[in-house]
């Protein structure tokens, strides 16, 4: 497994002041994004280290609320090794976390808000955030970016270039976004992807599961292969970047 020094040289931020938005996703090596319906069993040791490294460089990490209920995410929190890394930075002890919702289908109940380091922000649609913000207020900030009726997938009703705008006017200008599939996808569509991490595991799933992008228009987008890291345990480790 590669020292934890190592990933963070891998995977450096040249310039923070910049915005960039980085994927991170996992994926079989026959291209299935689940096992048993969630990435997590996916991963391994390194995986995960990567995971927390990616995480302790952001200001925000964003996940769609489709991937938030697959996953059972719960409060994210960087290790403390990652908080010293960070407080070195003058950045905050835990990234922020963003929920993308466009129809707000989330209870403000879930431990992703209840067990938050951070208070967590929603990223929601101009109907959606004027109909309920009462609701989430007490748990989280609610960040309208889109006016299309509620109850539009998120492709349809969210502008995400709003929605890093808002972002960068807090000085969060480091996204990662862990996805699910159909947000990678709209971020591609709108020509907002700068970096992906992939990691590639050694297994072959088969069955129905997806690809780590939906929904996404053909075309062909083309990144340049930054790096590459191995572990003993088989999994690859890619770092593009968009040219």
């Amino acid at each position: 497994m590669p020292a934890r020094s190592e990933l963070y040289a891998a995977y450096a931020l040249p310039d923070r002041d910049r915005p960039r938005v980085r994927m991170n996703f996992i994926s079989s090596a026959d291209g299935a994004v689940t096992l048993g319906a969630r990435s997590g069993a996916l991963g391994g040791a390194t995986d995960r280290a990567l995971m927390q490294v990616l995480r302790a460089m952001a200001d925000v990490v964003v996940v769609g609320a489709g991937t938030v209920r697959a996953e059972g995410y719960a409060g994210i929190q960087v290790e403390d090794s990652d908080v010293r890394w960070r407080r070195a930075r003058g950045l905050a002890d835990q990234p922020a976390l963003a929920i993308v919702s466009g129809s707000l289908h989330l209870d403000p109940g879930d431990p992703v808000f209840t067990d938050a380091a951070r208070r967590p922000v929603v990223v929601t649609t101009d109907a959606e955030a004027a109909a309920r913000r009462e609701e989430f207020e007490p748990v989280a900030e609610v960040v309208a970016c889109g006016a299309v009726p509620s109850g539009a997938g998120v492709a349809a009703s969210l502008d995400l270039a709003l929605m890093l705008d808002a972002f960068a006017r807090r000085g969060w200008t480091q996204v990662l976004c862990e996805g699910g599939p159909h947000l990678f996808g709209t971020l591609l569509d709108a020509g907002l992807v700068d970096e992906v991490c992939l990691t590639l595991a050694p297994r072959f799933v088969g069955g129905q599961a997806g690809r780590i992008v939906q929904g996404a228009r053909e075309h062909d987008r083309r990144f340049t292969l930054d790096g590459v890291l191995t572990d003993d345990d088989g999994f690859a480790f890619f770092h593009y970047v968009v040219r």
